[in-house]
């Protein structure tokens, strides 16, 4: 049985400043990719203070883990010692993340848990992919991150049997001694279906970027729900960057916690205010390109994206079926401050992919949907090496079905969904493009034929699981 009391409280401690000045830790990748694509080294870069965490650590605290970008630790001590660290001349803040109340279900993995056995998975159709492969370009030379709650077996699945691919695995949590499931334990099923529709291979079953390398981050804690685990996620992001990542997939979102004092304000989510969501933006500035999802919420009384969905410079990935229609779940925008969100969509209405025990199932979720566009990024970023993220990024926007009309009523669509062939393609624009520059995506069409219902896209006709039927 978990004993509950050893559940230590937790706070993010800020620091006044960053007196040594020391050379920043990136990897000789992430100083390359700097270099090309002149994104200069700022104080953001320097390593929080030495001799401050050691000043903590000699009072008894015990650091967690650090932010170089917002210059502070997550720590865990008690009340008594909070109050003690609060007034140390280099400390500006002391803010609790998490505390030691018994826990909650954990809500903020998002997924919607409708599981049916099919045949094979198709929906990379969806978003006219084949081509890019075909074409040779499935994910090379491009780094990714796959951030997530675990990944149950899939250090030892055969669908991931491209082991050179996986470089690494980093946890984040603190659930190990309290939990002791481990980053490839029985409660991580969830991020191996997010990795499956990226990487994973197998019979009647392939990936969206089956050559693109990556990092499993583990930043989901099981125990509780609480602001710590966005800090946990802002620790994967500068990780991320230090190694030279190019693709950072998350498919985790906050809004409620165990602490109702802690839950967020929907007036709040402008990518300014919370910690996870600056960082997204911060990461996206230093040449990442981050793909989130938007939620399940729409059918729920929150109805709208969290944290960090609502970043800026990101994509927000909504979810749809392989008719095109939006899932009913999938989480509502705009940005508190009005920006369009979620910006893209994908499948995630009957999304195939592989589940921990290495069967093909189709699950719901824009989960799903958001590992699906990150593979579409790799994809084109292997075929367009010399662009950068934000580039990508604009191509991948400016070629989805509803770009030109964009939803801004329903807030539900976006930009639509992208045409992969189309983005690699189209001309080059610096910045958002003139809209009148290229001709509209083609939109899907819906036939009925006898007793079915046909998806006409690309000159070619799909039932509804998104099987070619001719």
């Amino acid at each position: 049985m978990i004993n509950l009391l050893i559940i230590l409280s937790t706070y993010f401690v800020s620091f006044l400043d960053k007196p040594e000045k020391t050379a920043p830790q990136l990897s000789p990748r992430a100083v390359e990719q700097r270099d090309k694509w002149h994104i200069p080294t700022d104080g953001m870069d320097y390593p929080v203070s030495p001799m401050y965490m050691d000043s903590l650590r000699r009072m008894g605290v015990h650091i967690h883990h650090k932010s170089r970008w917002f210059n502070g630790v997550t720590c865990e001590m008690d009340e008594t010692l909070a109050a003690k660290v609060k007034t140390l001349r280099f400390v500006t803040a002391v803010e609790m993340t998490r505390n030691s109340q018994p826990p909650i279900a954990n809500s903020q993995r998002l997924i919607a848990n409708s599981q049916q056995p099919i045949a094979n998975s198709q929906q990379l159709i969806a978003y006219n992919l084949p081509p890019l492969h075909q074409a040779g370009f499935e994910g090379q030379g491009i780094l990714m991150a796959v951030c997530d709650g675990g990944f149950t077996h899939a250090d030892t699945l055969s669908c991931f049997r491209q082991k050179e691919l996986q470089l690494g695995a980093f946890d984040f949590t603190d659930d190990e001694p309290l939990y002791g499931s481990g980053f490839y334990g029985a409660d991580g099923r969830h991020g191996t279906q997010c990795l499956s529709t990226i990487s994973a291979i197998r019979d009647g079953y392939y990936g969206a970027a089956v050559k693109a390398q990556y990092y499993l981050m583990r930043t989901e804690e099981t125990l509780t729900e609480s602001p710590k685990e966005m800090d946990n996620l802002v620790a994967a992001l500068e990780t991320a960057d230090s190694l030279g990542v190019n693709i950072f997939s998350v498919s985790l979102g906050y809004y409620s916690f165990n602490h109702a004092d802690w839950s967020i304000d929907p007036a709040t989510l402008d990518g300014k205010t919370h910690r996870a969501s600056r960082a997204a933006t911060i990461a996206a500035r230093k040449g990442m390109l981050i793909c989130v999802a938007a939620g399940n919420e729409a059918v729920h009384p929150w109805r709208t994206i969290g944290v960090p969905a609502d970043a800026d410079s990101v994509l927000t990935v909504g979810a749809v079926g392989a008719d095109s229609l939006i899932a009913s779940f999938s989480s509502i925008g705009p940005s508190a401050d009005g920006r369009i969100k979620p910006e893209v969509c994908a499948v995630g209405y009957g999304t195939c992919l592989v589940d921990s025990g290495g069967q093909i199932i189709q699950n719901n979720g824009t989960s799903f949907a958001t590992p699906l566009i990150a593979g579409l990024a790799a994809c084109l970023w292997s075929a367009l090496p010399d662009e950068n993220a934000m580039q990508i990024r604009e191509r991948i926007i400016r070629s989805a079905d509803r770009y030109y009309q964009p939803d801004t009523q329903e807030h539900r669509y976006g930009y639509g969904i992208p045409d992969a062939w189309k983005a690699y393609t189209m001309k080059r624009e610096d910045g958002l493009g003139d809209r009148t520059t290229d001709m509209p995506a083609e939109r899907p069409e819906k036939v009925i034929r006898g007793s079915q219902i046909l998806i006409i896209r690309h000159g070619h006709i799909y039932n509804l699981s998104g099987q070619l039927v001719e």
